[in-house]
């Protein structure tokens, strides 16, 4: 890992030629890293990244969108006209309905991923091969591969419950709670009377576990409750790649007002589905289907990249991990209110040598 002084195409180039033995450059669409890459390791495959590359597609249909702004405003007015419309909820609404048995089903399923990519670690085990190879393999760190070949069986997460200085006025806060008092701060000044020293933050935590209980029966969300369909090109471009069923009333409406809108969705669901699957025999078929929509200039600019863009649809590189320093990068600059020189900065985002 390093840093570089900017993002230009003469600083990266430079960077890969001090690195000769990369086969393979995981990037975004940025010119100036294409370049670089062709300049300093023209025999290295370049590969397209995944997020970017759907962040792409929906800013694409996004802006195909903002044309019909107008028709997509008719579209949403008519559904609201409609007794039988059904809303989508806001975030936190989905979240306040997470009750025990959707967290319990949330479970099952972790289990369920933890025991498929343990069974693949041991098959390769008993193969004989190495552990290092393994991990590199199936995407798992080297001391949890070290750790299940060890063990006797599939090992079970167990939950620990860690005392907390506010589980002796828990059945004071369930009283308060159901007495309709649900203000952290409020029942935190009220404990703080009783002798509690903790902070108020540990009290809205306590108050949040406490809620799904008591939504569990609770009568479903008014309207004035709850995130109605606006019609903007953003959260349109969402739903036409998403098709959530609470939006098929809007979708049917606005396929109905607009056949090239449906077919613009149809054609940016395919894209998304090739790199979710991987599908590269599916790319040729979808520029000739992209030709037709709004969407072809979007195919235009990708066919520029296409051997990248085809070596995404083929290898499993990414930039996930590279995304996150990133996103540790900006932190630290914040931090630091964007006044520390590079050498300071580079020093506290690169580990120790």
């Amino acid at each position: 890992m390093d840093l570089l002084r900017d993002r230009t195409a003469d600083s990266v180039a430079e960077w890969l030629r001090t690195h000769p033995g990369i086969e393979i450059v995981s990037r975004d669409r940025a010119r100036a890293y294409a370049e670089a890459a062709r300049r300093a390791l023209p025999s290295a495959v370049q590969v397209a990244d995944h997020w970017h590359l759907m962040h792409n597609i929906s800013e694409a249909l996004q802006r195909c969108l903002e044309h019909e702004h107008k028709l997509l405003g008719q579209a949403a007015k008519a559904i609201s006209a409609s007794p039988a419309q059904v809303e989508l909820l806001p975030a936190d609404a989905t979240q306040a309905e997470q009750t025990p048995a959707r967290l319990e089903q949330m479970q099952r399923a972790t289990r369920s991923r933890r025991l498929a990519r343990y069974e693949s670690v041991m098959e390769l085990a008993r193969q004989g091969i190495p552990i290092k190879r393994i991990a590199r393999t199936l995407d798992v760190d080297r001391r949890t591969v070290r750790r299940w070949m060890r063990s006797d069986g599939f090992p079970e997460r167990v939950r620990v419950h860690r005392r907390s200085s506010l589980d002796h006025f828990g059945s004071y806060l369930e009283r308060r709670f159901e007495e309709g008092c649900h203000n952290g701060t409020r029942l935190w000044q009220e404990l703080r009377e009783q002798g509690y020293r903790g902070g108020a933050s540990m009290v809205r935590r306590w108050i949040r576990h406490l809620r799904p209980k008591r939504n569990r029966h609770a009568p479903p969300p008014t309207k004035s409750t709850q995130s109605t369909i606006t019609g903007s090109p953003r959260q349109t471009a969402w739903l036409l790649l998403q098709q959530p069923m609470e939006a098929q009333a809007f979708l049917n409406e606005l396929s109905q007002r607009s056949p090239e809108i449906e077919a613009c969705g149809k054609v940016a669901r395919e894209f998304v589905r090739m790199i979710r699957e991987r599908d590269s025999k599916a790319w040729h078929p979808w520029l000739q289907s992209d030709k037709t929509t709004a969407l072809a200039r979007f195919a235009q600019h990708l066919c520029r990249d296409e051997a990248a863009v085809l070596s995404a649809l083929r290898l499993p590189w990414s930039n996930g991990k590279v995304e996150g320093q990133v996103h540790r990068l900006k932190l630290i600059k914040r931090q630091m209110y964007g006044r520390a020189k590079f050498d300071l900065l580079r020093l506290r985002v690169l580990p120790a040598a």
